[in-house]
């Protein structure tokens, strides 16, 4: 048995903690690493000078031009307008994200009902007309029919407003659910046939297919920009309250720790008290009993707070969590002392390297260069496709939907075989070797994005791991502490150790990409009445999310031996492995009750947070009432601080679980490496060592 968990480690006399004599280690994979980032600055480069982002910002028009872009002739003709919007209704808006019907760039929309042979028999309406036509249109020297048979003006205005920059029919629902258009429901579409409103709302729907996502994305836009100072406010008392957390855990551990334990339960039950209330207080009111199914999808999210259902289920859930967290402190209260301990032993680390609390600073800084760098490119990417032009006509045609050049189609036989032929810009595409593999490019950018995170959070648990071990292995505390442990531990990590972080980050990426790819073919199975596929899949995701948790938590133990002893990534994961499987019964209850413990701090933090700014922007304060910002949606904010909160309080008790977790794994090397004897001494603190009823014979002499 012991040699399947390997040999327990043996005292030696000269080691005193981290290795500082060590050499480079998994010198291939830093080597690969490095023309990785080298190809991802490639692609990088590759997508910014083919990329153009206006694709993204500005709409098209059929001539490929963005519409209200800056230094252009267009640039004061901001909104798009469609010929024939009902065009937009065909399946092929949602394949190429264009409809199949001439587009301009204009000023302003039109702002009522009007034909083109209306405007074309009185003079005093052509000039307001000719704003929608293409340029050169002579109404004096060409016929309406002419000028509709060459596809030179749209066969009639309506009443429109200017949505996501695009020109879409005013509509409007009157009492009954009849749907108008002003004050309309029938029009004359200008070529002699009626067409009702209800047309128009199918195709402004399909014209634009995340129609009701944007609106609902403005209005969380306009929320943030009244309440992005008090967001900002919000997210610097959960800083602060962290702070003072931390400090207060530092000289109060215990007691912080158990007021932590009652104040987490108290604010559970507060929430379960405010969703019995708001349950009760509902009942008899119009329209609260009915159902979230009923309901259906709201883009005003208020509307599911005014129903009683919702409130069952919030206090349904918050009950499950309070019975959860009670029944884990009944059956784990033995093992909480001795997490307190190693919790207060964690602290005095802590207070003996402060800067490991500014440490997360660097790692957020480098995260959020690597996803702004990821994200950039994925822009660049996604917007460096050519324009591609196809041809449309409303009769058959043996070359509909072929590709076509504006410049030249004029001069080809197309136009003689089908007069009502158009060459009009349909979607972005290319046939270069670049837009084939583009994808490919896509794909790398996503996978180098893994790659970097992972390694900027494996170099900020090795720095820490060193720096901690430091503090450990030091037999006279503070004394023997090295001075600046960060930058010595960092320093290590980053000349020494490059490869096995890179490594490490490899292994996790590449089943992380798969777990990626699993979702993706999930969304596109969702259709498929394949079930045996379906559950196939259902495994796979399990496995492989199991399978990422148990990377990481090997990963993060591989790192803590890299940190102290210098050697390869497989050498210090297999290491970790088996003092972890020799002293099982630990890891399971000891090193999870502190990782339960600080997770309540966080949950206490954000709770904490996230109930102060509940009352404030849901205006239940009287006293603030009138400084809370209007809102469209509320709980945009609050959600906003809630997440922004726990970020933060992340930041910071990460460095604990990473002290924690470093202690941990030094306190079991240390049972395996001393005895407590003279010459074997114990490195831990007096207090785990009474805890665990162990002393080491000189401080045994001394009590005697």
């Amino acid at each position: 048995m012991a040699k399947n968990k390997g040999e327990a480690r043996r005292f030696d006399p000269t080691f005193k903690g981290p290795i500082h004599n060590r050499g480079c280690t998994d010198v291939f994979c830093c080597i690969l690493f490095i023309l990785a980032i080298l190809g991802y600055f490639a692609v990088g480069i590759l997508a910014w000078s083919q990329g153009d982002p206006r694709k993204v910002i500005y709409p098209t028009d059929s001539r490929g031009q963005f519409c209200g872009q800056a230094g252009t002739p267009l640039e004061k003709k901001p909104l798009l307008f469609y010929f024939n919007i009902l065009k937009c209704a065909s399946p092929l808006t949602l394949l190429e994200f264009q409809c199949p019907t001439t587009q301009l760039c204009v000023e302003s929309c039109p702002t009522k009902h009007m034909t083109l042979l209306k405007a074309y028999l009185n003079k005093g309406e052509q000039e307001y007309y000719k704003q929608f036509c293409k340029e050169g249109v002579d109404f004096s020297k060409m016929s309406a029919p002419e000028i509709l048979r060459d596809g030179l003006c749209p066969s009639m205005l309506m009443s429109s407003k200017p949505f996501t920059r695009r020109c879409l029919p005013a509509l409007s629902t009157m009492k009954g659910g009849v749907v108008v258009i002003g004050n309309e429901t029938i029009f004359d579409n200008g070529e002699g046939e009626k067409v009702n409103a209800t047309d128009f709302l199918d195709a402004s729907k399909k014209s634009n297919v995340v129609v009701e996502a944007r609106q609902v994305a403005m209005r969380i836009f306009e929320d943030y920009t009244v309440s992005w100072y008090w967001i900002l406010i919000g997210l610097v008392i959960a800083m602060v309250v962290s702070l003072i957390f931390i400090v207060l855990l530092r000289y109060l551990a215990g007691i912080m720790i158990w007021i932590m334990i009652v104040m987490v339960i108290l604010v559970i039950g507060y929430g379960i008290f405010h969703c019995a209330m708001e349950y009760r207080n509902l009942k008899g009111e119009p329209g609260s009993d009915v159902t979230i199914r009923d309901l259906g999808l709201q883009t005003d999210f208020s509307v599911y707070l005014q129903i009683r259902q919702t409130w069952l289920a919030f206090m349904i859930i918050l009950s499950i969590v309070e019975v959860v967290v009670i029944l884990l402190l009944i059956f784990l209260r033995k093992r909480v002392l001795i997490a307190i301990a190693l919790i207060k032993e964690a602290s005095r680390a802590v207070g003996h390297v402060m800067s490991s609390l500014l440490y997360p600073l660097l790692t957020f800084a480098l995260l959020a260069l690597v996803i702004a760098y990821w994200a950039i490119t994925a822009v660049f990417l996604s917007t460096s496709n050519e324009q591609v032009y196809k041809v449309f006509n409303t009769t058959e045609c043996e070359y509909s939907r072929d590709t076509c050049k504006p410049e030249t189609f004029n001069t080809t036989n197309i136009t003689a075989q089908c007069p009502d032929a158009e060459c009009l810009f349909a979607f972005y595409g290319g046939e270069t070797y670049y837009h084939k593999y583009l994808i490919m490019f896509q794909f790398y950018n996503v996978f180098l994005f893994f790659w970097c995170a992972n390694f900027v959070t494996a170099l900020g648990q090795v720095t820490l791991a060193g720096a901690f071990a430091s503090y450990y292995w030091a037999f006279k505390k503070p004394d023997d502490i090295p001075a600046n442990p960060i930058c010595s531990s960092l320093g290590r990590a980053l000349r020494y150790h490059t490869g096995s972080l890179a490594f490490g980050s490899l292994i996790l990426s590449l089943v992380q990409v798969i777990r990626v790819l699993l979702e993706y073919l999930d969304q596109k199975l969702k259709a498929a009445q394949n079930r045996f596929a379906k559950f196939l899949l259902s495994c796979l995701k399990c496995c492989f999310w199991c399978l990422e948790k148990f990377i990481k938590f090997l990963n993060r133990n591989a790192y803590i031996m890299v940190a102290i002893y210098g050697k390869s990534f497989c050498t210090s994961a297999r290491d970790a492995f088996f003092l972890l499987m020799r002293n099982i019964i630990r890891v399971a209850v000891l090193d999870k009750v502190t990782d339960f413990l600080l997770f309540l701090g966080k949950l206490l933090i954000v709770g904490i947070v996230g109930i102060c700014s509940f009352f404030f922007f849901s205006g239940r304060i009287k006293a603030v009432e009138q400084t809370a910002p209007s809102l469209n949606y509320y709980w945009v904010p609050i959600l906003t601080v809630v997440v922004g909160s726990y970020l933060i309080a992340h930041g910071f008790f990460s460095v604990y679980a990473m002290c924690v977790d470093t202690l941990f794994l030094c306190f079991l090397e240390d049972l395996e490496r001393n005895d407590g004897t003279a010459e074997r001494p114990y490195f831990m603190s007096q207090n785990l060592l009474t805890i665990l009823k162990k002393s080491n014979e000189d401080q045994a002499k001394t009590v005697d």
